[in-house]
């Protein structure tokens, strides 16, 4: 038995944030670029880059920067803090569902 979720973050019923924007900048974190981040996540760079721009604009604030002369991106300090909070949120609501399952399955198991 699974108890199942997903979490994003909207604004105005628009994506702000969620598991799958959380992977483009990780990933360009790792990579430094979006061209390789979207191919190691298996999208194209059209999608990635339109999610990454519809977030930047909906949030009002730069994610990723590229220094100038450079072609690699990295993230900015706000991206950072956004990430890490996403994070601590998806572990809290995992806790929290382990907890339920736990209890839930006691229930379903216990004898009329």
């Amino acid at each position: 038995m699974e108890i199942k979720y997903k979490i994003w973050i909207e604004k105005d019923g628009k994506v702000l944030f969620g598991h799958g924007r959380d992977n483009i900048l990780q990933t360009v974190d790792e990579e430094r670029s979006l061209n390789a981040a979207a191919k190691k996540l298996g999208m194209s760079y059209r999608a990635a880059w339109g999610r990454l721009k519809a977030s930047e604009e909906r949030m009002g604030m730069q994610l990723v920067r590229s220094e100038e002369g450079r072609k690699s991106l990295e993230l900015t300090e706000r991206a950072r803090a956004i990430i890490d909070r996403f994070e601590k949120l998806e572990k809290g609501v995992e806790t929290l569902l382990a907890d339920a399952e736990s209890d839930f399955q006691a229930l379903f198991e216990e004898k009329k």
